[in-house]
């Protein structure tokens, strides 16, 4: 089957300079093998905006050569679930080259996560600026960066160890198959058939699944 593949970079100078999308098009390469690119199609774009222009002309490519929209990242797509599910609803079928076996059901709670991430992180900037300005600091300058900066930076960064995204996503799973009743060797299982690795590349076992879903039981 012929795949369209669509690439996504956030800014104009990642897409001038290649930065970004030239790792997407590796992993797309990759990915088809002999099965071939009948088109490629770059956006510069926010994973904000939902008005995509050559997204809308891979998708009628697709649609007119019976073609699968390939992209190297879910995340390359949209942080939205509504975005997701819309493109979903269209008849074209996309795959993920990070997440070659996802189904619709893994890639909304994937979506869901990023969309949900991506409000979080906006929330705990805006209040830290909110802090900084209410201190009279003066942001953006070295005299910001005091010992106590430089810990809650290393604090935040053992923090994006614990959300690391392969874990996110998989805690995802975990939560919602648990909410079905299925086992933690079970869940194990299908993260193996997932293609999905930890933090530091190993596979998950029955330990690992429970410390997740008992971490995000913890947080929440």
């Amino acid at each position: 089957m012929p795949f369209v593949a669509y690439y996504r970079v956030s800014t104009l100078q990642q897409g001038k300079s290649g930065l970004g999308l030239a790792a997407q098009q590796q992993m797309v390469k990759s990915f088809v093998k002999e099965e071939g690119v009948v088109g490629e199609f770059v956006e510069v774009e926010s994973g904000k905006t939902a008005t995509r222009p050559q997204l809308r002309a891979a998708v009628q490519l697709a649609k007119s050569r019976g073609a699968v929209l390939v992209i190297a990242k879910l995340d390359r797509l949209s942080r939205n679930v509504a975005f997701i599910a819309s493109l979903m609803e269209s008849g074209v079928e996309f795959v993920a080259c990070d997440q070659p076996q996802a189904n619709k059901f893994t890639v909304h709670i994937f979506a869901a996560l990023a969309e949900q991430e991506r409000d979080m992180i906006s929330e705990r900037t805006r209040r830290a600026l909110q802090v900084l300005k209410a201190q009279g600091k003066q942001l953006g300058t070295p005299a910001n960066l005091t010992p106590a900066a430089h810990a809650h930076g290393l604090a935040s960064r053992q923090q994006n160890a614990r959300t690391h995204e392969g874990n996110r996503q998989a805690t995802a799973l975990i939560l919602a198959r648990r909410a079905q009743g299925h086992g933690y060797n079970q869940i194990a299982q299908e993260l193996e058939s997932l293609g999905f690795r930890t933090r530091r590349g190993c596979r998950f076992t029955h330990k690992q699944v429970q410390r997740l879903a008992q971490r995000a039981t913890e947080q929440a």
